[in-house]
């Protein structure tokens, strides 16, 4: 076989993991990856005390300071670039140069802290960016139904959201997956009403 034959049938996309802060954007970018993820993780000083709440994740002591990178192949001719935004909005400058080029998001949500993620939706829906919210069940636990979230973060109907553990690759390959599926159907949608 051709290797180089085989290597024009392969397409890249990029895609961005974006969410509050300790929402565990670094932790899905690790489990799915199969590289090595590039993280930027610094350790959390006392200057972040009173600016980065971290209440309800009380063992965190580090976090991303410009993004995280990772890869998976999907199958034999499609391969998603990662890119984990920051959480902390005094990071956010950097949030349109990690949008750039991007398919699609992954809005990862906590629902202990919820509110954090309606900037994070807003910013997505003003670039007009397709997203879907992935609600990490931390510890495995589903605290509340995806009807109920969704309401509560006022988005579309046509958006998907769904459960997934960020640790574990298999849930984390299925947002994905999900997320490509979102996009795909919404470029069909519009190509039809073109025509």
């Amino acid at each position: 076989m051709n290797s180089s034959a085989d290597t024009s049938r392969v397409t890249s996309a990029k895609i961005v993991i974006a969410g509050g802060f300790g929402v565990g954007k670094t932790t899905l970018v690790g489990s799915v990856s199969e590289i090595t993820p590039l993280t930027t993780e610094a350790i959390m000083t006392s200057a972040s005390e009173g600016v980065d709440d971290n209440n309800l994740v009380p063992d965190k002591q580090t976090t991303t300071v410009a993004m995280d990178f990772g890869r998976i192949t999907i199958d034999q001719d499609l391969i998603l670039y990662l890119f984990g935004t920051p959480g902390q909005t005094r990071f956010w400058f950097m949030w349109d140069e990690l949008v750039r080029g991007a398919i699609g998001a992954i809005v990862l949500v906590d629902t202990r802290r919820l509110a954090d993620c309606f900037s994070v939706i807003d910013f997505f829906e003003h670039r007009k960016l397709p997203y879907l919210v992935a609600v990490n069940c931390f510890d495995g636990k589903q605290l509340h139904d995806l009807n109920d979230i969704r309401d509560a973060l006022q988005i579309s109907h046509d958006v998907p959201v769904m459960y997934t553990d960020a640790r574990n690759r298999e849930s984390t390959k299925q947002v994905l997956i999900k997320l490509v599926e979102y996009v795909l159907s919404m470029r069909r949608t519009r190509t039809v009403g073109v025509h």
